[in-house]
């Protein structure tokens, strides 16, 4: 496996696998999966898939301070360098991006930020603000240094998704972005770094923010009870378990991410929370319809 620290010297290596890669006329078909590290089974099943779809896979780990809040440490962000190496070799990544923020950055401030309207407006965007402007703009830098045919990403990570859905298709990338199921642990917690944080009394009660998705779920497709109700006496179940705290709880429009009070099976809804156990911030989502 290559790996690159450069912008220079991944756009090289990339040019190399191109033509080493070549059968005939067809170029090969390149997979990318963007990550911050600390990689898990989740992140394996992006590049697992990517494996599978594509001639050559290309990795980043590269954790950005354009996506943290001025109240969020960066520096405590979980990391593993070379455990993160060693599973991209053992699933056949073909090359490791693994840029410094001086090299994605440079030295001085950069005045070009990428921002897709509205869709930031409602959950994570709303009480994170600027993260998906942090999010866009290191996603656009990445894909045109990189210059992939498809990327893969998490379905946990919803309205980061769906974001990046719009900005390509609005800019005209000719990429495929590629949607990726949640990865969960065998008692229903989505898989994340961030599950690093917890303690073991946080870890042991953290799964019953997906046991109160389903009950939602249930609750509303079932007994097609008002939306509204059921979501304030989900958030009164959640703040119920110790060190729980609700962000929020939200039933929104698939494409649009704007709250509903019905489903609608035509455009698609979801069912999305984010929830503080003690000082770690979990999210997750389930399709509704």
């Amino acid at each position: 496996m290559i790996v690159c620290t450069t912008i220079d010297g991944i756009r090289s290596n990339i040019r190399w696998l191109r033509a080493e890669r070549k059968i005939g006329e067809l170029s090969p078909r390149i997979g990318f999966v963007p990550t911050m590290g600390f990689l898990h089974e989740g992140h394996a099943s992006l590049i697992q898939k990517a494996r599978a779809e594509n001639e050559i896979v290309i990795v980043s780990i590269f954790i950005n301070p354009k996506q943290f809040g001025p109240n969020e440490d960066i520096n405590r962000y979980p990391r593993s360098p070379q455990e993160d190496q060693l599973l991209c070799e053992q699933l056949g990544v073909d090359a490791l991006f693994t840029p410094s923020v001086e090299e994605m950055y440079g030295k001085s401030d950069i005045y070009t930020h990428v921002h897709v309207d509205l869709l930031g407006n409602f959950l994570c965007g709303k009480s994170r603000p600027g993260h998906f402007d942090g999010v866009c703009t290191v996603v656009s830098k990445l894909f045109h240094i990189i210059t992939p045919d498809a990327a893969y990403f998490g379905q946990k990570d919803a309205q980061q998704l769906r974001i990046i859905e719009q900005m390509v298709h609005d800019l005209s990338m000719p990429i495929e972005i590629v949607s990726c199921p949640i990865v969960r642990e065998a008692d229903g917690l989505a898989k994340s770094s961030r599950n690093a944080y917890l303690s073991k009394e946080e870890r042991a009660l953290a799964p019953e923010i997906f046991n109160t998705m389903k009950w939602m779920k249930q609750q509303i497709i079932l007994e097609e009870n008002d939306v509204r109700q059921v979501r304030v006496e989900a958030i009164h179940r959640l703040e119920g378990y110790p060190g729980f705290k609700v962000d929020y709880v939200s039933i929104v429009d698939k494409k649009t991410l704007a709250p509903v009070d019905h489903i609608d099976h035509v455009s698609g809804t979801l069912l999305a929370v984010a929830v503080y156990v003690g000082n770690t911030r979990l999210i997750d989502n389930i399709n509704i319809a």
